[in-house]
């Protein structure tokens, strides 16, 4: 894959995550906090993909892109160390969200987990335009 290709890969990745964040708030205002959480989730490895785009790198499964991203970019603190962290809960809730028929979801929760896909979401953006 070209330069140019990854570069635009990256971008639409980001657009991508940007759109699931607006998602999750919408979600979120509406009390819908099982989807709100799905979306925020998507925000978060939406962006993640958009860093992977400029190896590129990609994987099939998810399990596999939060590996990578956590050993080359959150180990080696590209990205900060406790974005990994935030990213794991992330992980863990939203398969709560969409599997566990009794899992209970707290607006706090969701809450935090818009916060931590916005956050993601700047860190990248910033590394992006700054790294390529």
């Amino acid at each position: 894959m070209s330069p140019k290709i990854s570069k635009e890969l990256s971008k639409h990745r980001l657009e991508q995550a940007k759109e699931n964040i607006e998602e999750a708030e919408i979600l979120f205002k509406m009390q819908k906090y099982k989807g709100a959480n799905n979306r925020a989730y998507y925000s978060i490895f939406h962006s993640i993909k958009a860093v992977l785009a400029l190896e590129p790198i990609d994987f099939k499964r998810h399990k596999d892109v939060l590996a990578y991203f956590n050993k080359n970019y959150v180990h080696t603190e590209i990205f900060p160390k406790i974005i990994g962290h935030k990213i794991a809960e992330a992980n863990a809730i939203r398969e709560d969200s969409d599997y566990d028929d009794e899992f209970v979801v707290k607006p706090e929760e969701t809450e935090r987990q818009i916060k931590t896909a916005k956050e993601l979401f700047n860190l990248v953006e910033e590394y992006i335009n700054k790294e390529r």
